[in-house]
């Protein structure tokens, strides 16, 4: 990894690093995008130069996005089939198009939050993990740049 001409601002919890990547952001620095296309991560943080192809997010995203949009859609599947006065079909297709819309829209924050997860904790080859880095232990390789 190239060492930055500044210091990042590293994040100070697992929470403020899951943040920065559900918003799309660079985990580590928080300045540059996380994603180049819709899923697609980019290879190396243009702001710290943190190499993100080491990132194996998977099929957890989609778990989390289903999860999470099976949460949300309950109160309203409820309604529909218990109490609203629209026919079935169209209440059928309403939770339908609300389910794809919210899956689609979590998708992206959840394996922004994966990768910063990953990250986080070191896990694929991510060295030093940014527990490690942001606690101080970890110096970048070649010396000390930020004196």
């Amino acid at each position: 990894m190239l060492a930055p001409e500044k210091r990042p601002a590293l994040p100070s919890s697992l929470t403020a690093a899951l943040l920065r990547g559900a918003k799309g952001q660079c985990p580590r620095c928080g300045e540059a995008r996380l994603f180049r296309a819709f899923l697609k991560p980019v290879d190396h943080c243009p702001s710290c130069h943190q190499d993100w192809t080491k990132q194996r997010a998977d099929d957890f995203p989609p778990y989390i996005s289903i999860f999470v949009t099976g949460h949300l859609m309950a109160g309203p599947i409820i309604y529909f089939g218990a109490e609203s006065p629209i026919p079935l079909w169209a209440a059928t297709a309403i939770c339908l198009a609300m389910a794809a819309a919210l899956m689609l829209a979590l998708l992206q924050p959840a394996k922004g939050g994966t990768v910063a997860l990953q990250w986080w904790h070191g896990m694929h080859g991510f060295v030093p993990s940014g527990h490690d880095e942001a606690a101080g232990a970890a110096r970048p390789a070649g010396g000390r740049p930020w004196g």
